[in-house]
């Protein structure tokens, strides 16, 4: 057995080399004429297809207890007769397609078919005493027929063109199994194999290992030259508390970087691999390099989920937009039908879709994005992010942020601003703080944010300088507009901006602006009072605007010619102070209108709930009582008509009466 033990080592794919070769020179291969060698004799039997093996007395005295065949050209297995006590049996290099004529040797440990055309594994079930077989490359398909085997030690099942373990966890004995060069993609299926000690599964189509950790004796595992990339797909390794030796070069895995130290992380328990012994200085290099490692990993998967819920709470923040926004076209459309007398509908209905008409229940309509939030803990319907200059903030609820306490140096950092998803009329009421938590905003930027008139860019006025603005078409309806950036170069034009939607503002730009809108600002200025042109100024500015009043009426001579220059710059920039935005009016307006219809909503429901519910328990009710009434009309049926002549006479009465 010195000789099985070493035969199937790591290089083990060959077959097995039987000791003491039987010396014969010729040998056939069908039945005819005797041929015979120098000590053994196949003569024709009765069997027409089988050769009987026959050895001289000196054959039979020197190898008693063994037989070799070997490169006989053989194409059966002959009968070998009177050899019961045989041990060791050779067929190796032969023409063998079937297994036969050794059911007899009962005795038989060893079997060596190694290099035939076998395409079954059959006629074993009696050698019970089997200890190794070795069917190596042959035509074998699939491991059947190796139930009676249970003392097997050594199976050899290389070169064949099996495709599955199978039928193989009955043999608790065997400790080599040699699967090399098959056609297996997968390893699963060894459970049972309690002494298994060395596994060959080198140059199949491996793509995955499973089970292996469950073979508490394995020390010796060979994967080379199969299909596995990944170590996930072998982890199951990592389990196995016995496992020594192992390979896996000609794998896709052994090109990858991180292949050794990964290896020698997770399997800490081996002595080599890929046939090479480990050194401890090879362990603490792994041990390091494997803490980098998961270190950048971790940091790799923070990054991932933080950008992860980054995207979901942005998704869900564009659904809340969404819904909101047709929410507010369903309201406008059912009070437009209201004012056009139309017959009305349910306010919370839109083009045959329901939406909800009260915030809090918005929510429920997400079930989908929901359930992947829960899965990332994000809850958030708004999100804040500074990257780098710039500070993004998404959904009305980002606008709080204003509130903190930032750091001096990230608020400093900020020249950009960018506004996704939020009314900009929320937007006007932060503006102030806007200003004194980031002095150095330059870049403004809009998208999703209900821009619809000009009059809305009035209130950017109170920001302290604005380089650059940026109107994303998306959300923002006022683009759509010819003159809107000569509007935004005229009204702002105390902020000398150098850009509008990434194109440089030009000296022409703002002549054109100056033209068109200046005789506009002009007549707006003059149709006010004087109290209301007040109100609207600042405190810097209500002096400049005294001095124009005390200025009013003087001889045109008295003035200087500087006066009059100072006279018509504050003249400009009062007419463009008189265009502002106000939006608390039209704001407390529609608040009260959403409460109206609200109030009417809930009360709607109310009314249909209540309504259902009495429907409900008459239904009930009637269920409960049906069951007596059932039997009761029954029994007042029978008892009329028991008596079948005064039945008849009582329906004839009736009908009379009916008459």
């Amino acid at each position: 057995m010195k000789t099985t033990t070493s035969s199937l080592s790591a290089f083990g794919d060959s077959s097995i080399q039987t000791p003491s070769k039987s010396r014969i020179r010729q040998g056939c291969h069908s039945a005819g004429p005797n041929v015979s060698g120098d000590h053994i004799n196949l003569v024709s039997s009765s069997m027409p297809s089988f050769p009987i093996l026959q050895r001289s007395s000196e054959e039979k005295i020197l190898y008693s207890d063994r037989l070799t065949l070997e490169r006989q050209k053989l194409t059966v297995c002959p009968i070998i007769d009177g050899e019961e006590h045989l041990r060791l049996l050779n067929f190796q290099h032969n023409f063998i397609t079937r297994i036969q004529n050794i059911s007899n040797l009962q005795r038989l440990i060893f079997l060596d078919l190694y290099d035939n055309q076998i395409e079954e594994i059959s006629g074993l079930s009696t050698l019970r005493s089997l200890r190794v077989l070795l069917l190596g490359k042959n035509r074998i398909k699939k491991i059947s027929n190796l139930e009676n085997l249970k003392s097997l030690d050594v199976l050899d099942l290389h070169g064949n063109q099996i495709s599955k373990i199978e039928n193989v966890s009955h043999l608790c004995d065997l400790r080599v199994l040699n699967l090399a060069r098959n056609l297996l993609s997968h390893v699963d299926n060894l459970n049972g194999l309690d002494s298994l000690t060395e596994l060959n599964l080198r140059h199949n189509q491996i793509t995955f290992v499973r089970d292996v950790d469950n073979l508490p004796c394995l020390q010796r595992l060979f994967l080379s030259f199969n299909n596995i990339s990944t170590f996930e797909s072998v982890c199951c390794l990592a389990d196995s508390t016995s496992l020594s030796d192992i390979t896996f070069d000609g794998n896709p895995i052994a090109q990858e970087s991180w292949y050794k130290h990964t290896i020698l992380q997770n399997m800490m328990q081996l002595r080599q691999l890929d046939m090479k012994r480990i050194t401890e200085e090879e362990r603490r290099m792994a041990s390091v390099i494997a803490k980098k490692e998961e270190e950048k990993k971790r940091e790799s998967q923070k990054q991932s989920l933080l950008k992860e819920k980054k995207r979901l709470t942005i998704n869900n923040v564009a659904r809340k937009w969404d819904l909101q926004q047709h929410r507010v076209t369903s309201i406008a459309a059912n009070q437009d039908r209201k004012d056009s007398d139309s017959p009305s509908q349910d306010p919370c209905q839109v083009d045959g879709s329901t939406i909800s008409a009260f915030p809090e229940e918005t929510g429920s309509l997400d079930s989908a994005l929901s359930n992947a939030l829960q899965g990332l803990s994000v809850t958030d319907t708004h999100l804040v992010e500074v990257d780098g200059d710039t500070l993004s903030l998404y959904g009305s609820g980002a606008l709080e942020s204003l509130d903190r306490n930032w750091s001096v140096q990230t608020a400093g950092m900020v020249t950009t601003v960018s506004f996704t998803f939020i009314e900009f009329d929320e937007i006007v009421q932060v503006l102030p703080k806007l200003k004194i938590k980031f002095p150095n905003s330059l870049h403004l930027k809009f998208k999703e944010t209900n821009l619809v008139m000009l009059q809305q860019f009035n209130a950017l006025a109170q920001l302290r300088r604005i380089d650059q603005l940026t109107i994303d078409p998306q959300g923002n309806p006022v683009v759509s507009f010819t003159l809107w950036k000569y509007y935004v170069l005229f009204r702002l034009s105390h902020f000398s901006m150098q850009k509008i939607n990434g194109t440089e503002v030009t000296q022409n730009d703002m002549i054109m602006a100056e033209r068109l809108f200046g005789i506009l600002a002009h007549v707006a200025s003059s149709e006010l009072p004087q109290y209301r042109l007040i109100s609207i100024l600042g405190d810097a500015r209500k002096k400049q605007f005294r001095y124009l009043l005390e200025t009013k009426g003087k001889k045109p001579g008295v003035v200087s010619e500087e006066n009059n220059d100072s006279k018509r710059l504050v003249g400009e920039n009062t007419n463009r102070a008189t265009l502002n935005y106000t939006t608390r009016d039209f704001y407390n307006e529609k608040l009260e209108e959403i409460k109206e219809k609200k109030k009417f909503c809930k009360m709607y429901i109310e009314d249909l709930v209540k309504e259902a519910t009495e429907i409900n328990m008459k239904n009930e009710a009637l269920q409960k009582l049906w069951p007596q009434m059932f039997i009761e009309l029954v029994r007042d049926a029978v008892i009329e008509i028991r008596n079948k002549s005064s039945y008849m006479k009582l329906c004839l009465q009736q009908i009379t009466d009916q008459k």
